[in-house]
């Protein structure tokens, strides 16, 4: 540096919007070193300092998909991360439907996803045109519980809070009472999730506007603070019309979500994991083909490997017969295949399943990729593991119909 001249700080370029697809090659991007290593932290995607590219990380998607906005103190426009999954949006929202409600609009058609090829954009329509739906003919109303400090008496009084606050004094008075009004669970849930997305990057302009227009027809109705938990509904006649709006906005509000990193920095987004997407699919359509059946399925079924109850297992999917005895097995696999084929660690695990339930076959079902259906017999056990593949790259019937399949050799499986 020669003298009288000013130092120069070296600024790294970064990029405003990333696009990346599901379990694609890492695509290397010039980033600050802060969001590479927020990213990573926040297990967003796989992110590395790019050994070939100084100033640039390199980035890959692993199973979430869905879009994130990393805010940088100081600057006003976030780093957008865009993770699309490999299969159509509209297959994506079928296995989300079904799962949450195998006999609701995601078989009918009611759910639209519109031209939407990302995930975050389609999820943002999707929830918009429900809520609207439900609310057509007004809020839902409903009864709900109320403690207040009130000057005449209303329902019941509470006596041991009047004695504990008031020491005996006639006025002012602690009462409870069931309140007719707007502010329920089902209209405050619907509310969260619109505030929810209305925070959130990557949401198109019109669907934005018809947000703040839900918001507008929900504005009677409490903020659920974030941090707290989401108020309860059961599902009824009465509420009949929200069903589906709610069970979209619940997926919303349980969407993997960073709000918050060190130094300042700020991640905020939604993300779906097709791994869980893809368990919960197979696991709620198994069980819905076995309804009627005189079978009984259950869900992450807590058992033991060892006589000493010390080694937990939990198969995504067990069936018991009317005797009350495990008949079958499954376990759920969406996750990427090695080249050659499915990974051995799977096989190992499903032989723990059957040798501790005392079954004879276990079946893993994957997400259809590089190998068809396999079985293998396991030497000196006499167990048989089943390996079934599910192209999702099809129409729902025919992805239910391969559910179907799967069933049909479930109920066939012999026990030890």
């Amino acid at each position: 540096m020669t003298a009288g001249t000013e130092p120069v700080l070296a600024i790294v370029p970064t990029v405003e919007s990333v696009h990346l697809v599901e379990h694609a090659p890492a695509v290397s991007v010039p980033l600050t070193d802060t969001v590479g290593r927020a990213l990573n932290a926040a297990r967003i995607v796989d992110a590395a300092p790019d050994p070939y590219a100084p100033g640039n990380w390199s980035l890959r998607a692993d199973s979430k998909v869905g879009a994130v906005g990393v805010a940088m103190p100081g600057v006003s426009e976030p780093v957008t991360i865009r993770i699309t999954p490999k299969v159509p949006i509209a297959r994506l929202f079928f296995l989300l439907g079904h799962s949450l409600d195998p006999k609701g609009a995601w078989r009918d058609g009611q759910v639209s996803v519109a031209e939407h090829r990302e995930v975050l954009p389609a999820l943002a329509h999707a929830v918009e045109r429900q809520v609207d739906r439900a609310l057509r003919q007004g809020l839902l109303q409903g009864y709900r519980a109320t403690e207040v400090t009130a000057l005449v008496v209303r329902g019941r009084i509470r006596e041991a809070e009047q004695i504990r606050r008031h020491f005996g004094m006639t006025l002012p008075v602690e009462v409870a009472y069931d309140e007719f009004t707007t502010d329920i669970a089902e209209n405050r849930i619907l509310r969260a999730a619109v505030e929810r997305l209305l925070r959130l990057p990557s949401v198109p302009r019109e669907v934005r506007r018809r947000l703040l227009h839900q918001r507008a027809r929900l504005a009677d109705v409490t903020t659920i603070v974030r941090g707290q938990p989401l108020p309860g509904w059961q599902p009824t006649r009465l509420n009949s019309r929200y069903h589906h709006a709610l069970h979209l906005a619940r997926a919303v509000l349980d969407g993997a979500s960073a709000e918050h990193a060190p130094g300042g920095l700020r991640v905020d987004g939604f993300l779906f994991d097709m791994n869980k997407l893809f368990e919960d699919f197979v696991t709620v359509a198994l069980r819905e083909a076995f309804r009627g059946t005189g079978h009984t399925a259950r869900l992450q079924d807590p058992h033991h490997l060892d006589t000493a109850a010390e080694i937990r297992m939990k198969p995504d999917f067990v069936l018991y017969g009317a005797d009350g005895s495990p008949c079958a097995v499954v376990d759920a696999k969406y996750k990427a295949e090695k080249r050659d084929g499915y990974p051995d660690a799977d096989l190992y695990q499903m032989l723990a399943y059957c040798t501790a339930l005392g079954l004879r076959e276990g079946h893993l079902v994957y997400a259809k990729g590089n190998a068809s259906h396999a079985a293998h017999q396991v030497r000196h056990a006499g167990i048989v593991i089943h390996q079934h593949a599910l192209d999702l790259d099809q129409e729902p019937a025919g992805l239910l119909a391969d559910i179907g399949s799967v069933a049909q050799r479930l109920a066939d499986t012999p026990r030890v």
